[in-house]
């Protein structure tokens, strides 16, 4: 007798169970965290509290979902419930064939402005770097040019793959296109990026900071020497 797989969630299902693992306290905690007070970054976002474990089990349950049931969860207005759409679009790229990473693609892009806070960026934006590394990667200089500060954060997260793979022509061009961001969260980003190049290539990044190291930000500076000895730290630092 061939063996039953076990039935998929449905999107609502999905939310039911995220709702049923919410914390008010944690809730509180997270809105501070990540900044939903008036004026803030992430003004009016709304979290219920939820672990990142427990967000990414209801995700691998739910993975198999219609990709118009998982635009209907990053639709939500709850922070956790857009994070575990991105999960599983995440993990149905890792699995699927080129049609099918590009219909995921395709709706990461149409509906960016549901990737709408640093953490939903982070753990999303590495998929589109995935699929640019054979691929022309005008979008990565169409999100930089947004207004929007975390389409800006795609752009730059999304090299990570990129750098991965000893291509660090995007990030430096990126670097350059955002070196005088206002926002830290775009100086952590860069200078992250610019860290993982030197993981790479340390060269390439002193040749790279020779050049620019007065116009960072000291905050991107701070990121990209951060696993330098000591005394070259200090070195760049008093530049």
């Amino acid at each position: 007798m061939q063996k039953q797989r076990p039935r998929v969630l449905t999107a609502k299902e999905a939310r039911e169970l995220l709702a049923g693992e919410a914390a008010p306290e944690k809730a509180r905690d997270m809105s501070r965290f990540f900044k939903t007070g008036p004026g803030e970054y992430a003004e009016g976002d709304v979290f219920w509290g939820i672990g990142a474990p427990r967000m990414r089990a209801v995700a691998a349950a739910a993975v198999a979902l219609p990709l118009p049931e998982v635009e209907r969860l990053l639709e939500d207005p709850v922070h956790e419930v857009r994070a575990c759409a991105l999960v599983i679009m995440t993990l149905r790229f890792k699995k699927g064939d080129e049609t099918q990473r590009g219909e995921i693609i395709d709706l990461y892009l149409r509906r960016a402005d549901r990737v709408n806070n640093w953490d939903l960026v982070d753990i999303s934006a590495g998929m589109l770097g995935e699929w640019l590394l054979r691929r022309d990667r005008a979008v990565l200089r169409r999100l930089a040019d947004s207004p929007i500060l975390w389409r800006q954060r795609i752009a730059v997260v999304a090299t990570l793959p990129l750098i991965k793979a000893g291509d660090f022509t995007d990030i430096l061009d990126l670097t350059r296109r955002l070196i005088r961001h206002p926002h830290d969260l775009m100086h952590k980003a860069l200078g992250w990026m610019l860290r993982e190049v030197g993981k790479k290539d340390k060269a390439a990044l002193e040749t790279f900071l020779e050049h620019h190291v007065h116009d960072l930000a000291r905050t991107t500076l701070r990121y990209a020497i951060e696993r330098f000895p000591e005394a070259e730290r200090k070195a760049w630092l008093q530049r």
